[in-house]
C-alpha cells in the first residue's frame, strides 16, 4: 500500500535541553527543537523525543547484480535485491539519483522488513543492498530488514557516502556483511564543501577506520567529476592515505561522472583521465583498482603477486575462474 510515512522511534539521539535533541546518527549532529526536522528531513522532534518517518517507505526495489554496487570482491556473481527510501544528509548537485535524494514528500510502497527478506530469498538472490538513497538515514528500517534477512541466510550490504558516525558503524557491527563508501572528488574538503554541501570531509577517514575495526567488508569508490572533482593530486593523496590506514587491497573503483541534477555544464569524465587514476592509485601501492561506468575497461581481478586471472567479468556479470574455496589464488596461494 501507498503511505505518507510511517513515524518510528529513532536510534542514536539525546536530549541536550530546552527540548531540543542531539542526532547521532551522521557526521551533522544535528540539533533540533521541538517541532522540527533534522538535515535529512526524515527526523523530527516531537515532545524532545526523536523519530523517523521513512521506516517501511521502499520507493525503489530492484534485483541487482553485486557488481553494480559496486562489490567486487563480495559475493562475485550474485544477485542482490536492493531498496531505496527517500532523501540524504549530503546535497551533491551532481547527484544521480536526485529524484529520490532532494524528494521532501514522503511517499512510497509500504512494506515491512519480513516482506523484504523473503522477496530476496523467492528471487534468488544472497542478499539485500541498502543503496539508490543514503541507507544511514533509514537505519533503523535497514537493520529490521537485515536481522530478517540473517534468519533466512542472506547477506547485507550498504552503499553509503560514509558520513554515518563511528556509533552508527556500531550500531549496525553485526548485521552489515559489505560496504562501498562513495568518495566523491577524492575526498578534496573545498569540493564537498561547494558542491555537496558538506561541512568537514575529513570526518569521514574516521567512518572508514571504524568499518575496518568492525570487520565489514569494505570497497570505497571515487567519482571523478569533470573540472570541479577530478584533481589527480587528490586522489593520490587519498590514495595513499587508504593504503597506510586501510590496506593494500581495499577494491578502489574510480567512477565517471555523467552530467545530472544541477551539474550539467560539463561533459562526462574523460576516459583518458580515468584510465591515468587508475595507474595513479595502483602506483601509490592499492592493489585492486577498477575504472567504473565505462564499457570496455578491463574488470577483470588479477592476483597482485603473480597476475593470475582470479575473477573474469563482462559488465555486471561475473565468474570466478582462479579462486580456491577460501579464497586463495589457484596458482601461488
Amino acid at each position: 500500500m501507498e503511505t505518507a510515512g510511517i513515524v518510528h522511534d529513532a536510534v542514536l539521539w539525546k536530549p541536550v535541553g530546552g527540548g531540543r535533541v542531539e542526532c547521532d546518527l551522521c557526521w551533522r549532529k544535528c540539533v533540533i527543537p521541538e517541532g522540527e526536522r533534522g538535515y535529512c528531513y526524515v527526523r523530527f522532534n516531537r515532545g524532545g523525543k526523536l523519530y523517523t518517518e521513512n521506516y517501511g517507505v521502499v520507493t525503489a526495489l530492484n534485483v541487482d547484480p553485486i557488481e553494480k554496487k559496486p562489490f567486487y570482491h563480495f559475493l562475485p556473481g550474485s544477485t542482490s535485491l536492493s531498496i531505496s527510501t527517500v532523501s540524504c544528509n549530503f546535497r551533491c548537485k551532481f547527484c544521480q539519483n536526485w529524484e529520490l535524494s532532494y524528494f521532501k514528500e514522503l511517499r512510497g510502497l509500504e512494506i515491512s522488513p519480513e516482506e523484504i527478506a523473503n522477496a530476496a530469498v523467492r528471487e534468488g538472490c544472497e542478499s539485500v543492498s541498502y543503496t539508490y538513497n543514503e541507507p544511514t538515514i533509514f537505519v533503523e528500517y535497514a537493520i529490521d530488514t537485515a536481522k530478517e534477512g540473517k534468519k533466512r541466510g542472506l547477506k547485507n550490504t550498504f552503499v553509503t557516502n560514509g558520513y554515518m558516525t563511528p556509533e552508527a558503524v556500531d550500531y549496525v557491527k553485526g548485521y552489515v556483511d559489505a560496504m562501498t563508501v562513495g568518495i566523491k572528488g577524492s575526498l578534496n574538503r573545498d569540493f564537498y564543501r561547494k558542491m555537496m554541501a558538506v561541512p568537514d570531509a575529513d570526518v569521514i577517514k574516521q567512518t572508514l577506520l571504524a568499518i575496518k575495526e568492525a570487520g565489514i567488508h569494505l570497497e570505497i569508490t571515487d567519482l571523478l567529476v569533470t573540472k570541479y572533482g577530478d584533481d589527480l593530486g587528490s586522489l593520490s593523496t587519498f590514495a595513499r592515505w587508504v593504503v597506510e590506514n586501510l590496506g593494500e587491497d581495499v577494491p578502489f573503483h574510480v567512477l565517471r561522472f555523467f552530467p545530472d541534477a544541477q551539474l550539467r555544464d560539463v561533459p562526462p569524465t574523460s576516459v583518458a583521465l580515468l584510465e591515468k587514476a587508475r595507474e595513479v592509485a595502483k602506483g601509490e601501492g592499492l592493489n585492486y583498482v577498477y575504472v567504473g561506468n565505462v564499457p570496455g575497461e578491463d574488470q577483470n581481478t588479477y592476483c597482485p603477486k603473480c597476475g593470475n586471472l582470479l575473477i573474469r567479468r563482462e559488465g555486471f556479470s561475473a565468474e570466478v575462474v582462479g579462486l580456491t574455496a577460501d579464497g586463495r589464488c589457484s596458482k601461488c596461494g
